[in-house]
């Protein structure tokens, strides 16, 4: 049965921005959010900006999983399962099965957990960053261990991803520097991205619940590295400003926020989501639990209109207002964000006429069993 989910300060450029369609590195102005102004709507039709590929995962007796997407890459699709087995499953870019791979365990040559899978295709390895040990292990793609990279000392990657063919940009969530760029052979340190700001805020909520247990509550949508093409938007939550940072090692801001993030209680922090060439799509996140949980509210920057909205995308591949959800952790520069589409909720959709397309197409050979289908969302070519 299918598993069900459950180094120095870089220098400080003037900003460049653009309108949409055009040079990405021009312009004068920094955006700014007041994420106390209540923002006008705009609905906008996802393949009206984006490119839109869908890509059924192929369902065997082995390949049954649950379609946690990991890295998507020119040839290969990772993904692994909710429930931390283990299991690492490689798809070909057309969703066909091609290997299933384990080695957790305790051994020095295997991973106690996985966090985060970065395939780097220049040189052909998996990097499996085991976050509660502050080590990547790095592997082929058979499975065959190959090296481990520490993290730095008083460090922890909580993200990471390819930066060029041999470093790594990784967030460190501990201390400054809050950015690192590092070897992907040993882990060296090459760069450190030093972000300044005056408090180390939090982003999650503790509370106790009937028992009398301290729970916390973390936004799950909550990224401190976004693809913008070939740049990076660096975010660290405790700071105001959020910057653009190229290949060529030039850090400009970006995104700047009011009031301060250190002058609110309970805290309103902005996370960022998806950059293309015409929207910056980001989210507003109040650091207070309500009755209905964490609460948070989608905002756009038109970059035509310089105008800020909050927003909702609907998919043009339904016959129906189906909103398309623009949170999923960021992927890279040509797929910069995905959505999963289970089969048993395209299966309903097919049975009452709500799909068009090739997602009809595609709904029609599903069964319950059937893993999920991955949509990309990838920048227009």
């Amino acid at each position: 049965m299918k598993k069900k989910r459950t180094n120095p300060i870089l220098t400080i450029l003037l900003p460049v921005l653009i309108g949409c369609g055009g040079n990405r590195q021009s312009g004068n102005d920094i955006i700014t959010v007041d994420v106390t102004k209540n923002y006008p709507e705009k609905e906008l039709i996802l393949q009206d900006f984006m490119d839109v590929e869908y890509i059924k995962l192929e369902t065997t007796d082995d390949f049954v999983c649950q379609s946690n997407v990991q890295s998507i890459g020119k040839k290969f699709i990772i993904v692994s399962n909710y429930n931390r087995d283990g299991d690492i499953f490689i798809f070909d870019r057309n969703g066909k099965a091609l290997k299933k791979i384990n080695r957790l365990g305790q051994g020095s040559e295997e991973y106690a957990s996985i966090s985060q899978i970065i395939w780097d295709e220049d040189n052909s390895e998996m990097l499996v960053n085991v976050y509660s040990e502050k080590i990547i292990k790095i592997y082929d793609l058979d499975g065959n261990f190959k090296r481990s990279i520490q993290h730095k000392e008083g460090s922890r990657y909580s993200r990471k991803y390819n930066f060029d063919m041999a470093n790594l940009i990784c967030y460190n969530d501990l201390n400054s520097p809050s950015f690192i760029i590092i070897s992907k052979l040993d882990g060296s340190i090459n760069k450190e991205i030093i972000i300044p700001f005056i408090e180390k805020k939090p982003i999650y909520v503790e509370s106790r619940n009937e028992a009398g247990d301290r729970v916390r509550y973390t936004p799950q949508n909550a990224y401190q590295l976004v693809p913008y093409f070939d740049n990076w938007i660096l975010v660290e939550f405790s700071a105001d400003t959020v910057y653009n940072y190229s290949p060529e090692h030039l850090m400009l801001p970006f995104i700047t926020r009011i009031p301060s993030v250190q002058s609110m209680i309970p805290e309103i922090f902005i996370f960022m989501s998806l950059f293309t060439d015409c929207y910056y799509f980001m989210e507003k996140f109040t650091r207070e639990l309500t009755q209905n949980g964490l609460e948070s509210t989608d905002l756009l920057y038109d970059k035509q209109e310089k105008s800020i909205f909050k927003y909702k995308v609907y998919n043009r591949d339904y016959s129906n207002k189906e909103q398309v959800y623009l949170t999923s952790k960021p992927l890279n520069s040509e797929i910069p964000t995905y959505q999963v589409l289970e089969a048993d909720k395209l299966i309903e959709d097919y049975n009452i006429g709500k799909l068009k397309g090739r997602l009809k197409e595609i709904a029609a050979d599903l069964d319950e069993d059937s893993n999920a289908v991955i949509m990309l969302i990838k920048h227009k070519k």
